[in-house]
């Protein structure tokens, strides 16, 4: 399914084969949590902000429409317009992130709706038949995503319940494959990577879910509260344990200069809702830096975001426009600036894989890492 084609240091340039296109690693995953991009943003806005994958998310989709509802009007693809890949997260994280109460057993999580409070209960088995019924491409596993920091010991067992929770859900999506009345039987499943900051966990949980050959292995449980120099050093650690023929997916990471950081540490895939929830707090990327639109600056500013982005948003309309959009309290103003920055993400990332195919990454590397993490 994966394919290596260039390697510069750690950096890869692949291809991922899916049965529902061909995505270009490295490349940025467009967060739809609910199907859909927050913002007023389509899948049909998506084809032409680069998108390659739409990230869509199996807790809040179970709870609305309900994923029955979906599976009845033809899985995701058809639900939300999207052809392309579509990975949708295991529902691991926004148990234990949106839950205020929960109960963490063998057999799986019991917690209370963010919504409305219902009681329920998501087991590594009823989260593969709730992603079998969405039908997305990639289903993720059913983990416990901890704090940072987390007690070593609890770690310890969270780690070693989550390698039993991957076998389980390995088990189940062989048997839902099968089933008859399954939208997608070439599903495919990543394994998560868990162990808070601690290096030994984190390997040791490397070895034993590489054994199980999945499709591909993400590294979870970052961004939650370690620094960033923590974070790279986990990046650091696992990845001289991951397969070399196997996509690797960052979790939930992050700023541009994130981004260009963790690839240089050999990552494939990325997601995380900061393009377009900065973008609706007129936080927009550009290849200077990071601006502010609603600073009042831009009230006569006619020059468009970024005079290097070509995206519909840059081509039409100018920051002064942009500021009095915000300032009117426009919707369009949301729309416009997620467009741009979603767009700025996917440059970037197409910008990353030429860079790799023609050698000069570190080169690139260079020329970027301080401008995308400049704020101006």
């Amino acid at each position: 399914m994966f394919k290596l084609l260039y390697k510069e240091n750690k950096a890869r340039r692949g291809e991922f084969v899916t049965v529902h296109g061909c995505v270009q690693t490295p490349a940025f995953m467009n967060v739809a949590t609910n199907g859909a991009i927050k913002g007023a943003v389509s899948a049909i806005d998506l084809k032409d902000l680069k998108c390659q994958v739409q990230l869509c998310n199996t807790y809040h989709l179970h709870l609305r429409p309900g994923d029955e509802a979906v599976k009845k009007l033809g899985g995701l693809h058809r639900f939300t317009n999207w052809q392309g890949p579509i990975l949708t997260d295991s529902g691991g994280f926004q148990v234990f992130s949106l839950a205020k109460l929960r109960e963490i057993k063998e057999e799986g999580v019991y917690f209370s709706s963010h919504i409305d409070g219902k009681k329920i209960f998501m087991s590594p088995e009823s989260s593969m038949q709730i992603q079998s019924n969405l039908a997305s491409t990639i289903a993720m596993a059913f983990d416990e995503c901890i704090e940072n920091p987390a007690e070593y010991k609890y770690t310890k067992d969270s780690c070693d319940r989550t390698y039993r929770w991957l076998k389980r859900c390995k088990d189940e999506m062989a048997k839902l494959n099968m089933k008859d009345g399954t939208i997608n039987k070439k599903q495919i499943l990543f394994g998560i990577n868990q162990g808070s900051i601690y290096g030994d966990l984190r390997i040791e949980h490397m070895k034993k879910i590489r054994e199980l050959d999945l499709a591909g292995y993400a590294i979870g449980g970052l961004a939650v509260g370690e620094t960033t120099e923590e974070m790279y050093a986990i990046i650091d650690t696992v990845e001289e344990f991951m397969p070399q023929d196997k996509v690797r997916y960052l979790m939930g990471v992050g700023t541009p200069a994130n981004i260009l950081e963790a690839v240089a540490k050999g990552i494939d895939l990325f997601d995380c809702v900061m393009p377009s929830r900065n973008a609706r707090h007129g936080h927009l990327f550009t290849s200077a830096g990071i601006i502010n639109i609603s600073n009042a600056k831009y009230t006569l500013d006619d020059r468009p975001i970024d005079i290097k982005c070509d995206c519909a948003t840059c081509r039409g309309f100018s920051r002064a426009y942009l500021h009095h959009l915000f300032k009117s309290g426009e919707m369009l103003a949301m729309r416009l600036s997620v467009m741009h920055n979603l767009y700025f993400y996917n440059t970037l990332m197409e910008k990353i894989r030429d860079a790799l195919a023609e050698g000069k990454f570190e080169e690139f590397y260079k020329s970027q890492i301080e401008a995308l993490g400049r704020r101006i």
